[in-house]
Order: C-alpha cells, then sequence, then structure tokens
C-alpha cells in the first residue's frame, strides 16, 4: 500500500513539474516593480512581455507571495536574433542581507549563436556556485518551461521537465543551504554588456532595441509564508536590495519543512532514475562550465559540497 500511494506521489509531482502551471497568471500574482512602462500583460494576464529599451532600463517582475519551498514555473520566449549583452532571468530571492537565491538567468549572444543558460544557488549570502549550458533547442522559436524545484532536501532546476542540476542540502556538513529565508519568484529583463556576452567582448547593438522577452502562464505550487513582510526592491537584483535584517521566518520555515506538505514526500528526496539519466545526458552533453571543475583545475579550494553526493 506505501509503495502504491508513493507511486500515485511521484506520478503526480512528474505531472506537476510537466505543466508547472496550476491556473495562475501574472496579472493575479505577480507585481512589476521596476520600469512598469516596459512590461505589458495581455490575455488576461496569461502573457506578458518585458523589455529592455535602453542599457538603465529593463523591467522586473515579483510575485505577490512570498514562500518556502515548492515549485515555480513559466514559460518563456527568450529575445530573438541578436540579443547580446541582455540577461533575460526567472528565479527566487529573499530580500534583506544574507539572501538566499535561487537563479536561472539567460545570457545572450550575437545573431546565430547560443544562448547560455546560467544557474546558481546562494545561500546565507554565500553564492559562487555556478553552472552553465548551452540549450539543446533553439530558445528563442516558441515557449520553453522553466521550472524551480526547492524542498528540504535539494533543489532541482528543470527545463522542459528535464533536470539539468540538482544542489542537495549538506547543511548538517556546514554547506549552506536556503531553509529559513522566504522567497519571492522574479522574472526580469536588462542590460549587462561588460560581462554577460563572451566575457563582455560583445557588446549590445543598441539599434536592435526594445529587446522583448515573453512569458506565458506563471506556475505557484508552494508554501506560502503569510506576513513574511514585503521588502519592496526598485533595483533589478533583490540582492542588492537595501532593506536591512536577514528577513528569516523560523515559524514558516518550520510549518513547511513538515512532510505532509506534496514536495517533502518521501522518494522526492532524489531524482527518479528516468530524470537522472536525463540529467547525466544533460551534463554531458551541454555543460560549459562548472564551478567545482573549475576551482580544481585552477588549483583554487574547491568548495566542500563538490566532494558530497548530489543525486
Amino acid at each position: 500500500m506505501a509503495k502504491a500511494l508513493l507511486a500515485v506521489v511521484v506520478v503526480a509531482v512528474a505531472a506537476v513539474l510537466e505543466l508547472g502551471l496550476v491556473g495562475a497568471n501574472f496579472q493575479d500574482q505577480c507585481d512589476i516593480t521596476w520600469e512598469p512602462q516596459n512590461a505589458k500583460m495581455t490575455e488576461g494576464g496569461d502573457h506578458l512581455t518585458l523589455s529592455l529599451v535602453s542599457n538603465s532600463s529593463g523591467c522586473m517582475l515579483r510575485t505577490k507571495k512570498q514562500f518556502i519551498y515548492g515549485s515555480v514555473s513559466t514559460r518563456i520566449q527568450l529575445v530573438k536574433g541578436n540579443s547580446a549583452g541582455t540577461v533575460t532571468t526567472y528565479y527566487t530571492s529573499s530580500i534583506g542581507d544574507k539572501h538566499d537565491e535561487i537563479d536561472f538567468e539567460f545570457l545572450g549572444n550575437s545573431s546565430g549563436l547560443p544562448y547560455t543558460f546560467h544557474t546558481n544557488v546562494f545561500a546565507d549570502g554565500v553564492g559562487s556556485r555556478e553552472m552553465q549550458f548551452r540549450p539543446w533547442f533553439d530558445p528563442t522559436d516558441g515557449y520553453h518551461n522553466y521550472t524551480i524545484f526547492w524542498n528540504p532536501c535539494m533543489i532541482v532546476w528543470f527545463v522542459d521537465s528535464i533536470p539539468i542540476r540538482v544542489f542537495r542540502n549538506h547543511e548538517k556538513e556546514g554547506v549552506p543551504f536556503p531553509t529559513k529565508r522566504p522567497m519571492y519568484a522574479f522574472s526580469s529583463i536588462w542590460a549587462a554588456e561588460d560581462w554577460a556576452t563572451q566575457g563582455g567582448r560583445v557588446k549590445t547593438d543598441w539599434t536592435k532595441a526594445p529587446f522583448v522577452a515573453e512569458y506565458r502562464d506563471i506556475g505557484l505550487n508552494i508554501c506560502e509564508c503569510p506576513g513574511s513582510g514585503s521588502g519592496s526592491s526598485s533595483s533589478f537584483s533583490s540582492s542588492s536590495s537595501s532593506t536591512s535584517g536577514d528577513a528569516e521566518d523560523p515559524a514558516c520555515a518550520q510549518r513547511c519543512a513538515t512532510s505532509d506538505h506534496w514536495y517533502a514526500a518521501e522518494g522526492l528526496c532524489q531524482l527518479s532514475d528516468k530524470q537522472l539519466r536525463q540529467m547525466k545526458a544533460v551534463q554531458l552533453g551541454y555543460t560549459i562550465y562548472d564551478y567545482c571543475a573549475d576551482a580544481q583545475a585552477k588549483g583554487r579550494p574547491v568548495p566542500p559540497e563538490c566532494s558530497m553526493p548530489q543525486y
């Protein structure tokens, strides 16, 4: 009976991650917190465009709800054509000092060259855990689903329901992991021609502006933290917020960590065999940067989690 119940849970979770969209839209669930004139919602809030019009004027959207753990998803069609120097994002972040953050960043490139998918995780203000990938499809040709799954055991980045990376909770071994600060989900587009494309060697062609990223639907299957505060952020990066304190919410963290939540079900502390095969194939064929391998190759101290199991 227990195995049968677990199978039902795993199938249900797979459906959530596959669809990622559970009856929410941008208009109802989000606010535009930076340069609202550069955002446009249509189709009753199911369709969103974020535009970058100059090197100082992009756009950012943020969910109204804060949460600890769950799944957040959206479908994105990235900037077409020459997108060099642009960064389109979909990420989660807390507000305040020692912030937590889970990143999808999409770094543009010259026409005909592939995007870079940049992932990172911050915990207790500690980041520099980047992994980057080349996409195995054209992310400017149609919409693709990007999902961040976060539970007490691990963080998983999904692209079209395929896991591309796992970051496991090794907090007991001294590795910071986000467990206590409520996060918002963000989407943004901004200019970063000093570093985003080939290390800044390729600059933005501003004659091609505006650069437009399109989003459809938003899925929030989360453990909400009501009353956690609404710390505002007017810049493109929540981590630069001047909000004081570290925005911890111990009561919500404790409530959201209990096993009665769907994302904390038995069996969801690791990938399925199919997911593991998918991820290993992506990482073998499309990884272009791994912070663990880079530290080892350059003789720098290797972060401790690099020698710990992630899957």
